[in-house]
């Protein structure tokens, strides 16, 4: 709210009918002391131009016209104007969870757009009407594999997102549910036959990424027969603007796939908010988290669209409700939607096919600086990582001041690889800009 409606009088009328002689004695009869200790120090209030202004010197603080590099699970694409323009209008805007479908027809068609959309993009036969970002979609593939299968073992690879797996792990912390985190290899491979070696008849699932956090492309069809022959499901974190032009986890034979979906038109936003999705195999769609449009025929034979299935604790009995996390994102779903629909299935290939080449053109230019090393076999999609000859940490820190976000230096989260910088190329990057970070970066080093 812009501002508190309440005035003196307002709060001391409601302190007298409470009880209560003043705010002091509220919160001494509640056991706080007044002042609270922690809260000393706290300068007195400002008006609300001064609060404005401050907030406004704090914003002016960030570096809004950096030359972006950085991807590792968020990447910066170009939004169509149409998208912003068609999420704005006030029916979809302001649209609540549509509970009343005589009266939502238009957002669940459009959300019932989205999974069929979701569906293909994937190659997968069921869409969730979204979730709350990639994160936590795929801690619930994984509690889903658990509850499917009955057992409590799950096998994740090293080459997953880190930001996920720290996602994971915090939610699993008072949870019955062992997790074996198989270690990536020394490039940027996932470790496979390792991973295979992890699996076993106690496995609920295995998790990958496809291409995995080092921007590798591996054919991960092995992993799921491995899964598969243990009883185990196989689930997949998926990049899909990646899907463009590669092999679908369907074709692969994944049971549960999931994804970040802000890459489809939806801004980075300083962090969301942000689009999670979840496609299965039509015979666990019960199983999955959220909520599913279906669309059905009314009593006049007219096409209509309802909430199919909504397995949350709001409306089965907990004990049956399928999560709590299952918030569905429908304004970015929609604006996943519309990107999709305004480029179009070729536009969407070109799209792919841009980032694939202005990021082998990237690599090359950085490479051939002095000092400059590739790391993995150099099989990608739009992201790579690079050696380099100092801490890739304090490299990108100069390169901001230069005017670029040069990449996303891996030593944050693993320790044996503070040399190394993955770098993320989308089509918004021109060879100008490409060559201009490598001459940057060459006069650094």
């Amino acid at each position: 709210m812009p501002y508190i409606a309440n005035t003196e009088s307002d709060r001391a009328e409601m302190l007298k009918a409470a009880g209560f002689s003043s705010l002091e004695d509220m919160w001494e009869k509640a056991g706080v002391r007044f002042p609270y200790p922690a809260l000393s120090g706290i300068p007195e209030g400002k008006s609300e131009y001064e609060v404005v202004k401050h907030l406004e010197h704090l914003a002016a603080m960030n570096a809004t016209n950096l030359i972006n590099f950085v991807g590792g699970g968020y990447y910066d694409h170009v939004i169509p104007s149409v998208v912003d323009s068609i999420v704005s209008r006030g029916e979809f805007y302001t649209a609540y969870t549509p509970y009343q479908p005589e009266a939502s027809q238009g957002t669940l068609q459009a959300i019932y757009e989205y999974q069929t959309a979701m569906c293909r993009l994937t190659g997968m036969e069921v869409s969730n009407a979204s979730l709350y970002d990639g994160g936590t979609a795929l801690f619930e593939a994984m509690m889903m594999s658990v509850k499917i299968t009955g057992r409590r073992q799950v096998v994740i690879s090293g080459a997953v997102s880190p930001i996920f797996r720290r996602m994971i792990e915090c939610y699993c912390i008072n949870l019955d549910v062992e997790r074996r985190e198989v270690p990536a290899g020394n490039g940027t491979d996932s470790n496979l036959e390792n991973l295979k070696r992890a699996v076993n008849e106690n496995t609920a699932c295995v998790i990958v990424q496809y291409p995995n956090f080092f921007g590798e492309i591996e054919d991960l069809s092995s992993v799921v027969a491995a899964a598969h022959a243990n009883g185990a499901l196989a689930v997949c974190s998926t990049y899909p603007i990646a899907l463009s032009v590669l092999k679908t986890p369907g074709e692969m034979g994944f049971d549960i796939v999931t994804g970040e979906g802000q890459s489809l038109g939806i801004p980075l936003s300083f962090g969301g908010p942000y689009l999670g999705f979840m496609t299965v195999r039509g015979k666990y769609m019960r199983k999955m988290p959220g909520r599913i449009v279906g669309r059905t025929k009314d009593l006049d034979g007219k096409d209509g669209y309802v909430l199919t299935i909504q397995t949350r604790e709001q409306h089965i009995r907990r004990e049956h409700a399928t999560s709590n996390i299952c918030s569905n994102e429908s304004l970015c779903a929609l604006s996943a939607l519309i990107y999709l629909t305004a480029v179009g299935k070729q536009g969407f290939v070109d799209i792919g096919n841009l980032c694939m080449s202005k990021a082998v053109f990237a690599r090359n230019e950085l490479l051939a600086i002095k000092g400059v090393e590739p790391v993995g076999n150099g099989v990608f999609f739009n992201e790579f990582v690079i050696k380099v000859p100092c801490d890739a940490s304090e490299l990108a820190g100069k390169l901001i001041d230069k005017g670029f976000a040069a990449g996303f230096p891996l030593g944050r989260y693993y320790a044996d690889r503070r040399d190394q910088l993955l770098i993320a190329v989308t089509e918004k990057r021109t060879k100008e800009e490409i060559k201009a970070l490598a001459n940057a970066m060459e006069a650094l080093l």
